[in-house]
């Protein structure tokens, strides 16, 4: 029987950003009553939401032209689907504490400990409890990330990306700008602010899929990620 876990957090306003990145806007665009001919109804149902947002909003996956300057043009739209329909494996470091770094060593052990093989064309998961511990709380900016080392590594097993569950791959002002550009450099991707990830601990491979929005020129774009389990 086919078990599908969903990896991404809701998107509403007020949801927690990336430093100065655009703030969720969400308002009632058209509603029932006004499509109904009700004049000053007391009450509007919502037929139709505009929303406000950045391409960097909630679980979302980062394009290439993302990392740095030099890869303009290479924009979400242009990247293969292939990218984003992969098999997935996902690590345990829930015991990593706040700005904690993972070392590529690090990996490894991990994928000894749980008789886990990163494959080419992969996406790896970093499962640190951070989301359950810490989403909507004054430590949420403040999760464990990837060293840069480790990052090149990831790059260097040719991976298609790697996912975590904090804002951020790395930690600003230590590693993650570093990690993004790395990313540019080896042609690879990330996801950030992913969720349940405690589901997939133990349970082996599995297939991942996290599909963005097909934005013209787009720097990256919010994602629905699952996990199958057949």
């Amino acid at each position: 029987m086919t078990e599908i876990i969903d990896l991404s957090q809701e998107i509403y306003e007020g949801m927690p950003v990336y430093k100065d990145l655009p703030q969720v806007k969400m308002t009632i665009h058209n509603s029932h009553e006004e499509w109904n001919g009700i004049k000053n109804p007391t009450t509007k149902t919502p037929a139709v939401h505009k929303l406000e947002l950045g391409e960097h909003t909630g679980t979302h996956v980062d394009a290439i032209n993302h990392m740095a300057k030099e890869y303009n043009g290479q924009s979400i739209d242009t990247m293969p689907l292939s990218t984003f329909y992969t098999e997935g494996i996902c690590l345990d470091f829930s015991h990593k504490g706040l700005k904690e770094l993972i070392s590529e060593n690090e990996i490894k052990e991990a994928c000894i400990s749980s008789n886990l093989i990163i494959k080419e064309g992969d996406t790896l998961l970093f499962y640190t409890d951070h989301y359950r511990r810490y989403f909507e709380t004054d430590n949420w900016n403040k999760g464990p990330g990837l060293t840069a080392a480790a990052a090149r590594w990831l790059g260097e097993q040719r991976i298609a990306a790697f996912g975590v569950e904090t804002m951020s791959p790395g930690v600003p002002k230590i590693s993650n700008k570093e990690i993004h550009h790395i990313c540019g450099e080896l042609g690879f991707t990330h996801y950030e602010n992913m969720i349940n990830l405690h589901k997939l601990v133990g349970r082996g491979r599995f297939r991942f899929i996290g599909l963005p929005l097909k934005i013209r020129g787009g720097t990256g774009s919010p994602v629905r990620a699952v996990a199958i389990f057949e």
